[in-house]
């Protein structure tokens, strides 16, 4: 108990210390007279653009690793995350559909709606495709599935697009990114975002219980088609919502469970918040390294972490290959 109240505090620091870091650096160094001082033009930039983006890189994060523990805990599957088996990529394509037909400039709430719509639909999906408790190569299949249909969806979006616009607009939703972002962003996809955490953490006792197998699950009073309600909506919820205001951002719900699991050890309830303050905490430090990029245009957050996540789950492949060897 002690060692876990240790590790939140570390965990609780280190946001606290990127949270600061984050609304300092940048193409225009702030520094901390400049927080205090209204009269001051960095003033604005401190809290008119990089405020939102901070508090909406901590909630993008926070949900996105909350998922993957959530997603791999279900499944006892350590390839599982939302990114990576498609879940991410089918709500982009009803953003993209949105897009598309022009409805998502008109009226802003569609985009999330669809979002959130597709990936319940891509949750539902999955497991149907999968099943609990599949095998590696079965589960990764069906994310495949998932993934070549939401890109197919996207491909002839991009093939049909209207107008130069509309193509621009699908392409950044596809990179993912948090700058531009604004407080409206925030307040729109948090009350989504806690709806969709609250739900995945109700499923924490029935994911412990999960792990000794479905049936001794059932036996201790674990209802499997509940689990699997919250589980899904959950899963919509929390990846809709970060798709429709950032784009997709992936690899953060399969790296966090890893990386945190050493610490707080192998019981899937017991992973949840800790990979959730641990995703919070990866996704703004990516977001600060973007910033600080020397070119002449800031890196997409979504192609930063592609880049640290493809190497990972290459290394993470590897290993449990010479386990199951």
């Amino acid at each position: 108990m002690r060692r876990r109240i240790l590790i939140f505090i570390a965990f609780a620091a280190a946001l606290v210390a990127l949270s600061g870091l984050s609304l300092m650096v940048g193409r225009v160094w702030a520094p901390w007279s400049a927080w205090t001082d209204r009269s001051d033009p960095r003033w604005a930039i401190i809290f008119d653009l990089r405020l939102p983006r901070t508090v909406l890189a901590l909630m993008v994060g926070a949900v996105l690793g909350l998922a993957g523990a959530a997603l791999q805990g279900y499944t006892r599957n350590p390839l599982a995350d939302p990114g990576a088996l498609g879940v991410s990529s089918m709500a982009a394509l009803g953003a993209v559909m949105t897009l598309y037909f022009g409805a998502g400039a008109a009226a802003p709430w569609v985009i999330s709606a669809a979002a959130m719509g597709m990936a319940f639909l891509a949750v539902i999906l999955l497991l149907l495709f999968a099943g609990v408790g599949s095998g590696l190569v079965t589960f990764v299949l069906s994310g495949v599935i998932l993934q070549t249909l939401a890109a197919a969806g996207v491909a002839l979006a991009l093939s049909l697009a209207p107008n130069p616009w509309a193509v621009n607009e699908i392409i950044n939703w596809l990179m993912g990114s948090l700058a531009d972002r604004s407080m409206d962003e925030v307040r729109f996809a948090a009350p989504f975002m806690a709806v969709g955490a609250a739900l995945i953490l109700l499923t924490a006792r029935s994911l412990d219980a999960l792990t000794l197998g479905e049936t001794t699950a059932r036996s201790l009073g674990v209802d499997l088609r509940v689990t699997q309600l919250l589980l899904a909506l959950g899963l919509a919820l929390t990846t809709g919502a970060s798709v429709a205001v950032t784009g997709v951002i992936s690899f953060v719900g399969l790296i966090v469970p890893h990386l945190v699991r050493p610490l707080v050890g192998g019981r899937p309830g017991a992973l949840l918040l800790p990979s959730a303050l641990a995703g919070a905490a990866l996704v703004l430090a990516a977001d600060i390294l973007v910033r600080l990029t020397p070119a002449a245009h800031e890196v997409k957050l979504g192609v930063a972490m592609a880049a640290l996540g493809a190497p990972f789950f290459f290394a993470l492949l590897v290993t449990l290959r010479r386990r199951l060897v």
